[in-house]
Protein backbone atom coordinates (compact mmCIF):
# COMPACT_ATOMS: atom_id res chain seq x y z
CA UNK A 1 0.00 0.00 0.00
CA UNK A 2 1.14 3.54 -0.62
CA UNK A 3 0.18 6.80 0.51
CA UNK A 4 -2.20 8.58 -0.99
CA UNK A 5 -0.96 11.81 -1.85
CA UNK A 6 -3.77 14.09 -1.40
CA UNK A 7 -1.54 17.27 -0.14
CA UNK A 8 -1.11 17.22 -4.49
CA UNK A 9 -4.22 15.64 -5.74
CA UNK A 10 -6.41 18.05 -4.39
CA UNK A 11 -4.67 20.70 -5.92
CA UNK A 12 -4.66 18.66 -9.32
CA UNK A 13 -8.02 16.87 -8.88
CA UNK A 14 -9.88 19.90 -10.35
CA UNK A 15 -7.83 20.10 -13.58
CA UNK A 16 -8.65 16.52 -14.91
CA UNK A 17 -10.22 16.82 -17.73
CA UNK A 18 -8.72 20.59 -18.71
CA UNK A 19 -7.17 21.14 -21.63
CA UNK A 20 -4.04 22.82 -19.99
CA UNK A 21 -0.83 20.78 -20.00
CA UNK A 22 -0.46 19.25 -16.07
CA UNK A 23 3.21 19.36 -15.08
CA UNK A 24 4.66 17.93 -12.47
CA UNK A 25 7.97 18.71 -11.53
CA UNK A 26 10.28 17.58 -8.56
CA UNK A 27 13.45 15.59 -7.77
CA UNK A 28 14.10 12.01 -9.19
CA UNK A 29 12.69 9.30 -7.35
CA UNK A 30 10.41 11.87 -4.59
CA UNK A 31 6.99 10.13 -6.30
CA UNK A 32 6.11 11.69 -9.29
CA UNK A 33 5.15 8.73 -11.00
CA UNK A 34 2.64 7.16 -7.80
CA UNK A 35 1.09 10.65 -7.98
CA UNK A 36 0.00 9.74 -11.89
CA UNK A 37 -0.79 6.31 -10.95
CA UNK A 38 -3.20 7.78 -8.29
CA UNK A 39 -4.72 10.25 -11.19
CA UNK A 40 -5.07 7.02 -13.65
CA UNK A 41 -6.93 4.96 -10.41
CA UNK A 42 -9.55 8.30 -9.80
CA UNK A 43 -9.99 8.31 -13.83
CA UNK A 44 -10.83 4.50 -13.66
CA UNK A 45 -13.29 4.96 -10.66
CA UNK A 46 -15.01 7.56 -12.57
CA UNK A 47 -15.58 5.28 -15.19
CA UNK A 48 -13.19 6.23 -17.50
CA UNK A 49 -12.48 3.23 -19.69
CA UNK A 50 -9.09 1.99 -19.39
CA UNK A 51 -8.20 2.12 -23.41
CA UNK A 52 -8.71 6.07 -23.02
CA UNK A 53 -5.78 6.53 -20.06
CA UNK A 54 -2.44 6.16 -21.77
CA UNK A 55 0.45 5.92 -19.98
CA UNK A 56 4.01 5.79 -20.63
CA UNK A 57 6.90 6.06 -18.58
CA UNK A 58 10.10 6.79 -20.79
CA UNK A 59 12.32 5.06 -17.75
CA UNK A 60 10.92 1.71 -18.69
CA UNK A 61 13.25 -0.36 -21.42
CA UNK A 62 10.11 -1.75 -23.66
CA UNK A 63 9.51 1.90 -24.33
CA UNK A 64 12.80 3.02 -25.25
CA UNK A 65 12.23 3.51 -29.23
CA UNK A 66 9.91 6.51 -27.86
CA UNK A 67 12.65 8.94 -27.38
CA UNK A 68 12.53 9.64 -30.97
CA UNK A 69 9.66 11.98 -30.98
CA UNK A 70 8.29 10.58 -34.64
CA UNK A 71 7.90 7.56 -32.53
CA UNK A 72 6.27 8.56 -29.81
CA UNK A 73 3.62 10.84 -31.96
CA UNK A 74 2.95 7.56 -34.07
CA UNK A 75 2.71 5.35 -30.95
CA UNK A 76 -0.04 7.38 -29.24
CA UNK A 77 -1.87 8.57 -32.53
CA UNK A 78 -2.42 4.72 -33.35
CA UNK A 79 -4.14 4.45 -30.33
CA UNK A 80 -6.33 7.50 -30.46
CA UNK A 81 -9.56 6.33 -32.09
CA UNK A 82 -12.25 8.98 -31.76
CA UNK A 83 -13.65 12.40 -30.61
CA UNK A 84 -13.37 11.53 -26.98
CA UNK A 85 -11.54 12.84 -24.36
CA UNK A 86 -8.12 10.47 -24.44
CA UNK A 87 -5.99 11.01 -20.75
CA UNK A 88 -1.98 11.03 -22.02
CA UNK A 89 0.21 10.43 -18.88
CA UNK A 90 4.01 10.92 -20.05
CA UNK A 91 6.18 9.85 -17.13
CA UNK A 92 9.94 11.61 -16.88
CA UNK A 93 9.10 13.10 -20.83
CA UNK A 94 12.79 14.64 -20.63
CA UNK A 95 14.08 11.44 -22.24
CA UNK A 96 12.03 12.38 -25.27
CA UNK A 97 13.87 14.74 -27.34
CA UNK A 98 11.58 17.57 -28.60
CA UNK A 99 8.77 16.41 -26.63
CA UNK A 100 7.45 19.80 -26.22
CA UNK A 101 6.71 19.63 -30.05
CA UNK A 102 4.65 16.25 -29.76
CA UNK A 103 2.47 17.56 -26.68
CA UNK A 104 1.65 21.00 -27.94
CA UNK A 105 0.16 18.57 -31.19
CA UNK A 106 -1.75 16.43 -29.46
CA UNK A 107 -2.91 19.51 -27.13
CA UNK A 108 -4.04 21.36 -30.39
CA UNK A 109 -5.40 18.42 -32.56
CA UNK A 110 -7.19 15.86 -30.36
CA UNK A 111 -9.64 16.00 -27.56
CA UNK A 112 -7.03 15.59 -25.10
CA UNK A 113 -5.90 15.77 -21.01
CA UNK A 114 -2.04 15.55 -20.98
CA UNK A 115 -0.57 14.73 -17.51
CA UNK A 116 3.67 14.83 -18.14
CA UNK A 117 6.25 14.68 -15.41
CA UNK A 118 10.00 15.04 -15.26
CA UNK A 119 12.82 15.95 -12.97
CA UNK A 120 13.98 18.85 -14.07
CA UNK A 121 12.55 22.36 -13.44
CA UNK A 122 13.25 23.34 -16.95
CA UNK A 123 10.17 21.63 -18.49
CA UNK A 124 8.33 24.86 -17.84
CA UNK A 125 10.70 27.66 -18.01
CA UNK A 126 12.79 26.19 -20.93
CA UNK A 127 10.83 23.59 -23.29
CA UNK A 128 7.87 23.90 -22.75
CA UNK A 129 7.07 27.93 -22.17
CA UNK A 130 7.98 28.40 -26.22
CA UNK A 131 5.51 25.96 -27.48
CA UNK A 132 2.94 26.05 -25.06
CA UNK A 133 3.29 29.49 -23.04
CA UNK A 134 -0.10 30.07 -21.12
CA UNK A 135 -1.14 26.22 -21.59
CA UNK A 136 0.71 25.04 -18.56
CA UNK A 137 -0.06 24.49 -14.79
CA UNK A 138 3.04 23.42 -12.59
CA UNK A 139 2.62 21.19 -9.96
CA UNK A 140 6.15 21.04 -7.57
CA UNK A 141 6.56 17.56 -6.20
CA UNK A 142 8.14 16.70 -2.89
CA UNK A 143 9.37 13.86 -1.09
CA UNK A 144 7.06 12.77 1.97
CA UNK A 145 6.89 15.74 4.21
CA UNK A 146 6.32 15.06 7.80
CA UNK A 147 2.71 14.15 7.77
CA UNK A 148 2.84 11.82 5.03
CA UNK A 149 5.85 10.52 6.65
CA UNK A 150 3.98 9.52 9.77
CA UNK A 151 1.21 7.84 7.49
CA UNK A 152 3.47 5.48 5.62
CA UNK A 153 5.27 4.59 9.14
CA UNK A 154 1.35 3.64 10.44
CA UNK A 155 0.20 1.72 7.53
CA UNK A 156 3.50 -0.41 7.98
CA UNK A 157 2.56 -1.18 11.36
CA UNK A 158 4.79 1.07 13.58
CA UNK A 159 3.55 2.36 16.44
CA UNK A 160 6.23 4.94 17.37
CA UNK A 161 5.54 8.14 18.81
CA UNK A 162 5.85 11.46 16.62
CA UNK A 163 8.91 12.85 18.54
CA UNK A 164 11.00 9.61 17.68
CA UNK A 165 9.36 9.72 14.02
CA UNK A 166 10.24 13.40 14.15
CA UNK A 167 14.30 12.32 14.88
CA UNK A 168 14.34 9.82 11.75
CA UNK A 169 12.83 11.91 9.65
CA UNK A 170 15.03 14.56 10.25
CA UNK A 171 17.84 12.03 10.03
CA UNK A 172 16.33 9.97 6.58
CA UNK A 173 14.04 12.45 4.80
CA UNK A 174 11.26 11.63 2.99
CA UNK A 175 12.39 9.94 0.14
CA UNK A 176 9.75 6.80 -0.41
CA UNK A 177 12.30 4.18 -1.31
CA UNK A 178 14.47 5.52 1.60
CA UNK A 179 11.07 5.25 3.82
CA UNK A 180 10.72 1.71 2.31
CA UNK A 181 14.41 0.63 3.68
CA UNK A 182 13.72 -0.66 7.14
CA UNK A 183 17.57 -1.08 8.76
CA UNK A 184 19.45 2.52 8.62
CA UNK A 185 22.61 0.48 6.89
CA UNK A 186 19.80 0.04 3.74
CA UNK A 187 18.16 3.48 4.26
CA UNK A 188 21.97 5.13 3.46
CA UNK A 189 22.77 2.64 0.29
CA UNK A 190 19.01 3.60 -0.90
CA UNK A 191 19.71 7.28 -0.42
CA UNK A 192 23.57 7.28 -1.75
CA UNK A 193 22.36 5.65 -4.87
CA UNK A 194 19.14 7.84 -5.62
CA UNK A 195 21.86 10.53 -5.08
CA UNK A 196 24.61 9.18 -7.22
CA UNK A 197 21.29 8.57 -10.05
CA UNK A 198 20.42 11.96 -9.70
CA UNK A 199 24.04 13.67 -10.07
CA UNK A 200 24.67 11.36 -12.60
CA UNK A 201 21.27 11.28 -14.90
CA UNK A 202 19.89 14.94 -13.83
CA UNK A 203 23.12 16.88 -14.01
CA UNK A 204 26.09 15.48 -15.62
CA UNK A 205 24.25 13.92 -18.56
CA UNK A 206 22.16 16.44 -19.30
CA UNK A 207 24.35 19.20 -19.36
CA UNK A 208 27.43 17.36 -20.62
CA UNK A 209 29.27 18.56 -17.43
CA UNK A 210 33.00 17.79 -18.01
CA UNK A 211 34.50 18.01 -14.87
CA UNK A 212 32.14 15.70 -12.60
CA UNK A 213 33.97 16.33 -9.48
CA UNK A 214 34.21 19.57 -9.66
CA UNK A 215 30.14 19.54 -9.39
CA UNK A 216 30.01 16.98 -6.84
CA UNK A 217 32.34 19.55 -4.05
CA UNK A 218 30.01 22.07 -5.64
CA UNK A 219 26.57 19.94 -4.41
CA UNK A 220 28.06 19.21 -1.38
CA UNK A 221 28.59 22.69 -0.26
CA UNK A 222 24.97 23.77 -1.19
CA UNK A 223 23.60 20.61 0.75
CA UNK A 224 26.32 21.28 3.65
CA UNK A 225 25.21 24.81 3.83
CA UNK A 226 21.20 24.66 3.15
CA UNK A 227 19.42 27.87 5.08
CA UNK A 228 22.46 29.93 4.41
CA UNK A 229 23.28 32.88 2.13
CA UNK A 230 25.34 31.32 -0.36
CA UNK A 231 27.15 33.17 -3.64
CA UNK A 232 29.21 31.93 -6.30
CA UNK A 233 32.41 33.43 -5.32
CA UNK A 234 32.40 31.71 -1.75
CA UNK A 235 31.81 28.38 -3.60
CA UNK A 236 34.77 28.94 -5.65
CA UNK A 237 37.23 29.91 -2.73
CA UNK A 238 35.86 27.14 -0.82
CA UNK A 239 36.83 24.50 -3.96
CA UNK A 240 40.30 26.69 -4.47
CA UNK A 241 41.18 25.80 -0.55
CA UNK A 242 40.51 22.02 -1.31
CA UNK A 243 42.48 22.05 -4.30
CA UNK A 244 39.33 22.46 -6.82
CA UNK A 245 39.98 25.21 -9.16
CA UNK A 246 36.55 26.53 -10.37
CA UNK A 247 36.40 29.69 -11.98
CA UNK A 248 33.24 31.58 -10.58
CA UNK A 249 31.49 31.41 -14.02
CA UNK A 250 31.97 27.66 -13.62
CA UNK A 251 30.05 27.80 -10.43
CA UNK A 252 26.95 29.67 -10.84
CA UNK A 253 26.21 27.58 -13.91
CA UNK A 254 26.81 24.46 -11.50
CA UNK A 255 24.44 26.00 -9.02
CA UNK A 256 21.69 26.83 -12.06
CA UNK A 257 22.17 22.83 -12.89
CA UNK A 258 21.78 21.77 -9.11
CA UNK A 259 18.71 23.64 -9.12
CA UNK A 260 16.94 22.97 -12.44
CA UNK A 261 17.47 19.04 -11.38
CA UNK A 262 15.42 19.66 -8.06
CA UNK A 263 17.88 18.54 -5.76
CA UNK A 264 18.23 22.34 -4.09
CA UNK A 265 16.16 25.73 -4.15
CA UNK A 266 17.58 28.88 -4.43
CA UNK A 267 14.89 31.68 -2.44
CA UNK A 268 15.09 35.27 -3.30
CA UNK A 269 14.82 37.84 0.11
CA UNK A 270 11.86 39.93 -0.20
CA UNK A 271 11.86 43.71 1.07
CA UNK A 272 9.00 44.11 3.23
CA UNK A 273 9.43 47.51 3.37
CA UNK A 274 10.09 48.21 -0.13
CA UNK A 275 7.74 45.52 -1.25
CA UNK A 276 10.58 44.28 -3.48
CA UNK A 277 12.91 41.08 -4.62
CA UNK A 278 16.62 41.62 -3.55
CA UNK A 279 18.39 40.38 -6.58
CA UNK A 280 22.07 38.55 -5.78
CA UNK A 281 20.97 37.55 -1.96
CA UNK A 282 19.47 34.06 -2.09
CA UNK A 283 20.00 31.52 0.39
CA UNK A 284 19.89 27.70 -0.89
CA UNK A 285 17.58 25.26 0.54
CA UNK A 286 18.32 21.16 -0.20
CA UNK A 287 14.88 19.19 -0.96
CA UNK A 288 15.17 16.48 1.56
CA UNK A 289 16.75 16.39 5.24
CA UNK A 290 18.00 12.52 3.83
CA UNK A 291 20.74 14.28 1.78
CA UNK A 292 22.22 16.74 4.49
CA UNK A 293 22.56 13.62 6.33
CA UNK A 294 25.07 12.10 3.79
CA UNK A 295 27.15 15.03 2.43
CA UNK A 296 27.32 17.25 5.79
CA UNK A 297 30.35 18.76 6.42
CA UNK A 298 29.24 20.79 9.31
CA UNK A 299 28.63 20.73 13.16
CA UNK A 300 27.54 24.16 14.78
CA UNK A 301 24.39 25.23 14.94
CA UNK A 302 23.27 22.19 12.49
CA UNK A 303 19.57 21.63 14.34
CA UNK A 304 18.74 24.97 13.73
CA UNK A 305 19.57 24.66 10.09
CA UNK A 306 17.79 21.56 9.76
CA UNK A 307 14.91 22.90 11.74
CA UNK A 308 14.81 26.02 8.87
CA UNK A 309 15.13 23.38 5.54
CA UNK A 310 12.08 21.15 7.64
CA UNK A 311 10.30 24.37 7.67
CA UNK A 312 10.94 25.76 3.95
CA UNK A 313 10.27 22.45 2.30
CA UNK A 314 6.90 21.63 4.40
CA UNK A 315 5.74 25.09 2.81
CA UNK A 316 6.79 24.20 -0.68
CA UNK A 317 5.37 20.69 0.05
CA UNK A 318 1.69 22.67 0.84
CA UNK A 319 1.80 24.83 -2.55
CA UNK A 320 3.29 28.13 -0.78
CA UNK A 321 5.42 30.67 -2.57
CA UNK A 322 7.90 31.79 -0.30
CA UNK A 323 10.56 34.39 0.51
CA UNK A 324 13.17 35.35 2.58
CA UNK A 325 11.82 38.76 4.67
CA UNK A 326 14.24 41.70 4.91
CA UNK A 327 13.63 44.06 7.24
CA UNK A 328 15.59 47.57 7.97
CA UNK A 329 16.73 45.35 11.25
CA UNK A 330 17.70 41.69 9.36
CA UNK A 331 15.61 39.23 8.59
CA UNK A 332 12.34 37.03 8.68
CA UNK A 333 13.36 33.51 8.06
CA UNK A 334 10.29 33.36 5.65
CA UNK A 335 7.26 34.87 3.85
CA UNK A 336 4.61 32.17 3.05
CA UNK A 337 2.16 33.04 0.36
CA UNK A 338 -0.68 31.13 -1.45
CA UNK A 339 -3.68 33.72 -3.06
CA UNK A 340 -5.12 35.71 -0.55
CA UNK A 341 -2.98 33.56 2.15
CA UNK A 342 -0.21 35.55 3.76
CA UNK A 343 2.01 34.74 7.20
CA UNK A 344 5.39 35.28 8.58
CA UNK A 345 7.55 32.37 10.10
CA UNK A 346 10.88 32.31 12.06
CA UNK A 347 12.16 28.92 12.71
CA UNK A 348 14.22 27.60 15.57
CA UNK A 349 15.33 24.50 16.91
CA UNK A 350 14.90 25.33 20.92
CA UNK A 351 14.27 28.61 22.18
CA UNK A 352 16.91 28.04 24.81
CA UNK A 353 17.30 31.33 26.72
CA UNK A 354 16.44 34.82 27.03
CA UNK A 355 18.75 35.65 23.99
CA UNK A 356 17.23 32.99 21.74
CA UNK A 357 13.83 34.06 22.63
CA UNK A 358 14.24 37.75 22.23
CA UNK A 359 16.21 37.06 18.58
CA UNK A 360 13.28 35.10 17.22
CA UNK A 361 10.19 37.22 18.11
CA UNK A 362 12.31 40.34 18.34
CA UNK A 363 12.92 39.33 14.50
CA UNK A 364 9.32 40.70 13.70
CA UNK A 365 9.92 44.19 15.54
CA UNK A 366 10.11 45.97 12.27
CA UNK A 367 7.04 44.79 10.50
CA UNK A 368 4.21 46.66 10.80
CA UNK A 369 1.27 44.85 8.78
CA UNK A 370 -1.25 42.57 10.59
CA UNK A 371 -0.46 39.30 8.84
CA UNK A 372 -0.18 36.24 11.27
CA UNK A 373 3.40 36.09 12.33
CA UNK A 374 5.07 32.37 14.15
CA UNK A 375 7.86 31.42 15.23
CA UNK A 376 8.55 27.53 15.30
CA UNK A 377 10.60 25.42 17.58
CA UNK A 378 10.63 22.25 19.19
CA UNK A 379 9.65 22.87 22.80
CA UNK A 380 6.65 21.89 24.05
CA UNK A 381 5.87 25.09 26.35
CA UNK A 382 4.34 27.54 24.61
CA UNK A 383 6.00 31.20 25.06
CA UNK A 384 4.04 33.52 22.31
CA UNK A 385 3.95 37.26 22.79
CA UNK A 386 2.73 40.66 21.04
CA UNK A 387 0.69 38.83 19.20
CA UNK A 388 3.05 36.40 17.86
CA UNK A 389 1.83 32.65 17.98
CA UNK A 390 4.57 30.08 18.76
CA UNK A 391 3.68 26.48 17.92
CA UNK A 392 5.42 23.49 18.42
CA UNK A 393 7.55 22.22 15.30
CA UNK A 394 5.59 18.87 15.36
CA UNK A 395 2.14 20.54 16.07
CA UNK A 396 2.62 22.53 12.64
CA UNK A 397 3.89 19.69 10.32
CA UNK A 398 0.93 17.59 11.30
CA UNK A 399 -1.48 21.05 11.25
CA UNK A 400 -3.55 22.16 8.45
Amino acid sequence: MMVKRELYLKRIRPFFDSEMVKVLTGIRRCGKSTIMRQIIEELEEKGIPKDRIIYINFEDYKYRNLGNPDHLYEYVEQQIKDDHKYYLFFDEIQNVREFELVINSFRSTHNTSIFITGSNSRLLSGELATHLAGRTLSFRVMPFNFREYCEFQSQQGSEKRKEELLTEYMKWGGMPLVCMAKEEESKEVVLSNIYDSVVLKDIVMRNKIASPAALEKVLEYLIANSSLTVSGKKIAAFLNDEKQLVSVPTVYDYVKYIIDACICDKVPRYDIRGKRILAFEEKVYVCDLGFFQIRKNRVKDEYNYIVETLCYNELISRGYKVYIGKTYKGEVDFIAQKGEEKFYIQAAYMLSGEKTIEREFGAYDAIEDNYPKYVISMDRLQVGRDGIIHKNLIDFLCGE
